[in-house]
């Protein structure tokens, strides 16, 4: 199959999710009715169904796995990590701390995301800040930093926890855990999705040389350091955008990538949209699942992007460990 096929066969799959996440619920929308629906607007009990409730929902869904999947495959090439995740700096951890406030304050949805995207700003700053040296940075040190700089952040997540009464711990529970039953309206997410895929695409060739090697690429004539900064800035931003409409949700970052290089698309030019469509629709089936298998119970769709990717990733190392012993 060749590339341009396989990204065709993934767009596919991703249209097939959102049609199946606005279908599946307590109550099922058979497809027939699902495009009445959607062609007409406000016309019946189903179409409120679609409009009003899951097509928000979904969309959010999808914006918010393709999202972390680009951000996770952006961090794996800054790193040169295959274990990079879009969490590993600790600045989804400041949006998240800022959210949390918000919520133990008893601020609204608009305050909350306020506080959470100036608690990832300053996350970002201390991160940055701290990695420098004699006015230069490398992965390496950045990435010990946000490592340091998220495990207190998750203290401090931790004593909001204790500190927030007994009836809104529930519901920060879940969101931390992941959940897009207040997502929102998802255009803003898809408008910074598609500015951060539009700005790093034409570097996906630099891409290429750089997860050869910070020398190679300094060697082929790569201007690193500004790619790093870009690739750091875009994955930043898509993490924390990730985090403000769902919460943390764990694994889509870190596996999809690999699953997408495992279709023979490794190179950066076909790995960065093949992996915001699998992201996107991976999560979208993770979260029609995750509100629908229990209904009316819902569980956050963390917890099942975990169930989920666990096994995926063992599955994966096993594989990496069989090539290396051969």
């Amino acid at each position: 199959m060749s590339r341009a096929a396989g990204i065709a066969v993934l767009s596919l799959i991703a249209v097939i999710s959102v049609i199946v996440g606005l279908s599946a619920g307590s109550v099922h929308i058979p497809f027939g009715e699902l495009l009445g629906a959607l062609v007409q607007p406000g016309s019946n009990a189903v179409s409120d169904i679609v409009w009003k409730l899951r097509l928000p929902r979904v969309l959010a869904a999808f914006s918010c796995g393709a999202l972390l999947a680009l951000a996770g495959t952006l961090m794996q090439v800054l790193l040169r990590n295959p274990l990079a995740d879009p969490y590993v700096f600790g600045i989804s951890g400041g949006a998240a701390l800022g959210v949390m406030f918000g919520m133990l304050l008893g601020l609204g949805k608009f305050a909350q995301s306020g506080l959470g995207l100036g608690g990832a700003v300053l996350a970002s700053a201390l991160v940055f800040g701290l990695s420098l040296r004699a006015g230069n940075w490398n992965p390496y040190r950045l990435l010990l930093t946000g490592v340091v700089v998220a495990a207190g952040l998750n203290a401090l997540l931790s004593l909001i926890l204790v500190l927030a009464p007994q009836t809104a711990v529930k519901g920060m529970l879940y969101w931390l855990m992941g959940d897009l039953g207040y997502a929102g309206n998802p255009l803003p997410a898809f408008l910074v999705l598609a500015l951060l895929f539009v700005l790093v695409l034409p570097f996906a060739p630099a891409m290429n040389v750089l997860a050869l090697g910070r020398m190679k690429a300094q060697s082929l004539g790569v201007a690193v350091s500004g790619i790093e900064f870009l690739l750091f800035g875009a994955a930043a931003v898509a993490a924390v955008t990730a985090v403000l409409i769902g919460g943390t949700v764990g694994f889509v970052g870190l596996i999809v990538p690999h699953l997408v290089r495992l279709l023979g698309l490794a190179d950066h030019r076909w790995l960065l949209p093949g992996s915001v469509l699998v992201g996107g629709g991976f999560l979208t089936l993770a979260d029609t699942i995750a509100r629908s298998a229990w209904a009316p119970l819902q569980f956050p769709v963390g917890v099942l992007t975990a169930l989920l990717g666990v096994p995926i990733l063992l599955l994966l190392l096993a594989g990496k460990n069989k090539d290396a012993a051969h």
